[in-house]
């Protein structure tokens, strides 16, 4: 490990660690924009320049120069204070001033390196070039005059995203960045091109000309469009929600969103539920008080023994309602509910058969990777990053069961079904394999159990994961939101639907005379179903936990407040409980977590993954020839709020639902 100095501060850096990088470590700021620690190194802007002691009589770029044992590295000597300003005053003789109204004010590298580092006047007086926007798709606004050609974007679009599009055409003073055909940049990440840009050529286009940085309150918390559990930040104008980014979280997404997590927030606006209903006896849905709403769905369940009532819970319940409603119905003398609303056949019985147990991280230690009955493409974007870093940083193989699919990295594909699983036998030390919803669906429980026979499971590493597409499934599984028994639905009268938004549930499970109680925040299929509408909030309007795919309990935040007389969803499950006379043992939300993380400890660990033990799961049987699917046909309206959104929809008619299957 070679020590050097900085600024005459001595500081000891792994090999191969650049200058850059050590500065860092000092907390010693070298501005830069080419340069971004997720993606390679080009040294083509050289803002980055510092002065190398008994080095060529020149600065030197510390982002592509690594660390030497005895080096001297000065960052505010003459010589960088000289080179910076006039790298500077170069990258502003085309740039446009136009700072007034460009979106990127206030949030600009460009502009705050400007004034940090820049000359206070230019030399140049010529005209400024100009270069023709781009049409790159409903998602990314371009204004390319802004461009300073750092190439950030291209190397995200083809080391990130996986996607060849963008690239630097052209030579001299006509460079540019662009398509090399016309076409918009198809990806799930592209988002991300908006935030790797240091300047305003890439914007958030449903953002545009929608709101200043410094107007928004900004409020951290946790995404529920996948089951990723992405790190967000969300920030709100008053009460409504005006945008949303990533935070940097190494162990789960990293540094990215998907575009569905920035992009369908806009579907919080429109079709929600801001006030109670009851149908009448026209069949009509009209507006009601909570008083009204809970005495009518109450004397209907009070007539009912509780082997009649059943419940249900979403795909985007928090983990606190479903633990009330589970309360409510055990209560009620109910053992019918489930959270497995899709029809996945998932082993409930113990947490390492329903959870991603290499963890998201994990993956990139893995050497082979199975996917089965799965597209992380389209159920798990940030996931996919993940196994594609694998492939682009070690080479790791990857393999595909199930239908052949359109990844953004080479695989084998292997079978279309449960043939194809029992002969598997990957020569690997550190194999993942990948279980999704879609090979669950019939005969899940032998599935399960075929798949853990091929895992890896030692002291030091855990090989099988289940990829669940559900923000709510796997923190109501830990609760207990499952039937002790096989599930049945013989004789079921009545229904509390938490969030339930599954068109497949009223069609195969819920009878048509049934009373439907519906709880949720969206008029979508739940709601045109119901007999009562309890409104409850969205992600963006309560605080509460979540737990995702690899068993990491985080906590959401309250952005905003619940829309018209909407309330939290625990509220309304405990206040409903006294109506029937069954009250809960908690009333306020520090109690229910109190009373909870007693029950499940693991829920006291807010950020973290508690270990579980490895058990068998599963029941051997025979499985049917039917060929693995993904679970997920359309990637950008997969719940109430993206189909609620007008920015997917746009995405749907740009991109088209489903992507093209291209031959392994």
């Amino acid at each position: 490990m070679p020590k050097l100095k900085i600024n005459d501060i001595e500081v000891e850096v792994p090999a191969g660690t650049s200058i850059i990088q050590a500065a860092e470590q000092l907390g010693i700021e070298i501005p830069r924009f080419c340069y971004h620690d997720k993606l390679s190194v080009p040294a083509n802007c050289r803002m980055c320049l510092v002065e190398v002691k008994g080095g060529p009589p020149k600065p030197q770029a510390s982002c592509a120069l690594a660390c030497a044992e005895n080096m001297e590295v000065f960052t505010d000597s003459e010589m960088v204070h000289k080179a910076r300003k006039g790298v500077m005053e170069f990258l502003l003789i085309n740039h446009p001033l136009d700072c007034p109204i460009c979106d990127q004010g206030g949030e600009c590298d460009l502009q705050d390196q400007a004034v940090a580092y820049g000359f206070d006047r230019s030399r140049y007086f010529e005209a400024k070039r100009a270069v023709k926007d781009k049409e790159l798709g409903p998602l990314i606004e371009t204004n390319m005059t802004r461009c300073i050609q750092c190439t950030r974007c291209v190397r995200f679009a083809s080391e990130i995203a996986g996607v060849d599009d963008l690239g630097l055409l052209n030579r001299g003073e006509d460079v540019e960045i662009g398509t090399y055909i016309s076409k918009a940049v198809e990806s799930e990440l592209s988002g991300n091109l908006a935030d790797v840009c240091p300047v305003g050529a890439l914007l958030n286009k449903p953002y545009t000309f929608t709101a200043r940085p410094w107007e928004l309150r900004k409020t951290d918390s946790i995404d529920v469009m996948d089951a990723v559990g992405s790190n967000i930040r969300i920030d709100a104008r008053g009460n409504e929600v005006m945008r949303v980014l990533p935070r940097l979280n190494e162990s789960v997404n990293e540094e990215w969103i998907a575009d569905k997590t920035r992009y369908a927030y806009d579907g919080l606006k429109t079709q929600r539920l801001d006030r109670p209903y009851v149908r009448d006896t026209s069949g009509r849905l009209r507006e009601c008080t909570w008083e009204e709403a809970f005495i009518y769905a109450a004397g209907k369940l009070k007539t009912l023994q509780g082997s009649e009532i059943g419940a249900l819970a979403g795909d985007l319940v928090d983990v606190e309602s479903t633990y009330a409603l589970r309360d409510l119905m055990r209560a009620l003398g109910s053992n019918t509910m489930d959270c497995r609303v899709d029809g996945a056949d998932l082993d409930a019985s113990e947490a390492c058969g329903y959870r991603f147990n290499t963890t998201i991280a994990g993956l990139e230690q893995a050497d082979a990777i199975v996917l089965i009955g799965t597209n992380p493409r389209k159920e798990a974007p940030i996931i996919n990053a993940r196994i594609r870093k694998a492939w682009l940083t070690k080479r790791t193989p990857v393999y595909v069961i199930g239908e052949r699919l359109e990844l953004n990295y080479p695989y084998t594909y292997l079978g279309a079904g449960a043939d194809a699983l029992e002969k598997l036998d990957i020569k690997a030390e550190k194999p993942a394999i990948i279980v999704g919803m879609g090979a669950l669906r019939i005969d899940g429980a032998a599935v399960l159990a075929l798949a853990r026979k091929k895992s890896v499971v030692t002291a030091e590493w855990n090989g099988f994961n289940v990829l669940h597409t559900a923000a709510g499934r796997v923190g109501a599984l830990m609760v207990g939101f499952a039937p002790q028994a096989p599930f049945s639905t013989k004789g079921i009268k009545a229904w509390y639907l938490h969030g339930v938004d599954n068109a497949e549930v009223f069609q195969h499970v819920i009878a048509k005379e049934a009373f439907v109680i519906y709880q949720g925040h969206h008029g979508d299929v739940g709601a045109q179903r119901a007999d009562v509408i309890f409104p409850g909030a969205a992600y963006t309007e309560k605080a509460a936990l979540y737990v995702n795919t690899e068993g990491r309990v985080q906590m959401a935040r309250a952005a905003v407040s619940p829309v018209g007389q909407a309330k939290e969803d625990w509220r309304i499950v405990r206040a409903f409980s006294e109506v029937l006379n069954v009250p809960l043992a908690y009333n306020t939300h520090a109690d229910l977590r109190k009373r909870l993380s007693a029950e499940i400890p693991a829920f006291a660990n807010v950020g973290e993954i508690t270990p579980v033990e490895w058990k068998p799961f599963g029941k051997e049987g025979t499985i049917s020839a039917t060929s693995f699917t993904s679970a997920v046909a359309n990637y950008y309206q997969t719940d109430a709020i993206s189909r609620a959104s007008v920015t997917m929809a746009n995405c749907v008619e740009s991109f088209g639902a489903p992507l093209k299957i291209a031959a392994a």
